[in-house]
């Protein structure tokens, strides 16, 4: 049943139908659960007044035990939290496949408006964002897979989605309420718009950029805030999307901001986007491993990255992350499709013999049950010359 309530009787467990009344610039629009007071304090000081609530869908929230400390980000077998999956990664691959490819439409959009200067809809990208969250939250491994699957000529259009799906993917990790994972997403989704500005011979340069070359390329950040700033979009958001080249130490650009001046939100779409333009295939070079991404990123921290951060990220997309190549014992290439409880041991798809250089038929192996095979170490498709989209689309992606 669909009830009128204020937002004084609104509590954890209710699931928000529709905002009826707001004050202020910045409108709410989507529906979902209140998991937390927190989402409710977003939702006060965002200026909702009445909201409509549907009584059918209430649920219960767990509270903390007020007898102990229990830390955000724990549970006690493992000590990082778990990732719920609402569905099966095959069903939400369907769904997470056709969104991927809307997402890239309407990057290109939006790209295409901030080249022109005239004015988008920002109601579209924000409930595209929202919808990716949707997915994280029905199974968070369908589309950190499609991450992996990249268009080498998309670049510009692929990293910004995948960057709003890694930080859905974090925020989720990290407890974040349903709110802030969805603005920290929309950021991502929004983060590089000012690189359409750049000149292609810059932007697309396969060598090292020269001093007035890197200066040119700076300005990609301006441009994206200063179009930004003439829409809707609030000024938190706007705010995290100027720091995402930002470095603790002071020394990175537009601005120079540094340590605590630079926001939570901000620390980790640096941190995002850092991960994955290093794993990314571009025209002129192949993406590297993401053991060796994290590497740099823990090189990175604490001098220019958020160490604590940094360190969280790497546990929320784990040691072998979904979508990623490894080369198992038997001498054998699968792709990782889910975690298991042991970052070590997850559920993989064997599909090539590096012995005999030919592909197999796909097999699912669960490595925490499978001891007879382990994962030697990860590896990216180019070492081996494969085609690891075509066997993506033939064997793992579905409709």
């Amino acid at each position: 049943m669909i009830k009128k309530i204020t937002i004084d009787q609104l509590v954890p467990g209710m699931f928000v139908h529709q905002i009826l009344e707001q004050k202020g610039a910045l409108r709410v629009t989507s529906q979902g659960r209140v998991t937390s007071d927190d989402v409710v304090k977003t939702l006060r000081k965002r200026g909702v007044k009445t909201l409509a609530i549907d009584t059918d869908k209430a649920f219960n929230v767990e509270q903390p035990s007020s007898s102990a400390t229990v830390e955000k980000h724990q549970n006690s077998s493992s000590n990082q939290p778990v990732k719920s999956k609402k569905i099966s990664l095959e069903n939400e691959l369907v769904r997470a496949a056709k969104l991927h490819e809307q997402g890239k439409a309407i990057q290109k959009l939006l790209l295409a408006n901030v080249q022109k200067e005239t004015p988008f809809d920002a109601s579209i990208p924000k409930a595209f964002s929202n919808k990716l969250v949707e997915s994280v939250d029905r199974n968070p491994d369908a589309l950190l897979c499609l991450t992996k699957i990249r268009e080498k000529d998309d670049y510009l259009l692929e990293h910004s989605l995948n960057v709003a799906i890694l930080l859905a993917n974090f925020g989720k990790y990290l407890g974040m309420s349903e709110e802030e994972v969805q603005d920290l997403s929309y950021a991502g989704f929004l983060h590089d718009l000012g690189k359409i500005k750049i000149p292609d011979e810059i932007l697309h340069k396969p060598g090292r950029l020269t001093d007035s070359e890197m200066e040119i390329m700076k300005g990609h950040v301006k441009h994206g805030v200063d179009y930004l700033k003439s829409t809707e979009i609030a000024q938190p958001l706007i705010q995290a999307i100027s720091e995402h080249h930002e470095r603790l130490d002071g020394l990175g650009y537009p601005a120079g901001t540094k340590g605590e001046d630079i926001s939570q939100a901000g620390r980790m779409l640096a941190i995002a986007d850092m991960y994955d333009a290093l794993t990314a295939d571009r025209v002129y070079k192949a993406g590297m491993s993401s053991q060796k991404a994290f590497s740099i990123l823990m090189s990175d921290a604490p001098t220019r990255l958020d160490q604590s951060l940094v360190q969280q990220f790497i546990k929320c997309l784990g040691v072998y992350p979904v979508g990623s190549l490894v080369l198992l014992s038997n001498d054998k290439l699968a792709m990782v499709l889910e975690q298991r409880d042991s970052p070590l041991t997850p559920l993989v798809k064997v599909f090539y013999s590096v012995r005999s250089n030919h592909y197999l038929t796909p097999k699912d192996v669960d490595l925490s049950s499978d001891k007879t095979v382990s994962i030697n170490k990860a590896v990216i498709a180019s070492d081996y010359k494969i085609d690891v989209n075509a066997f993506f689309e033939r064997s793992v992606s579905i409709g």
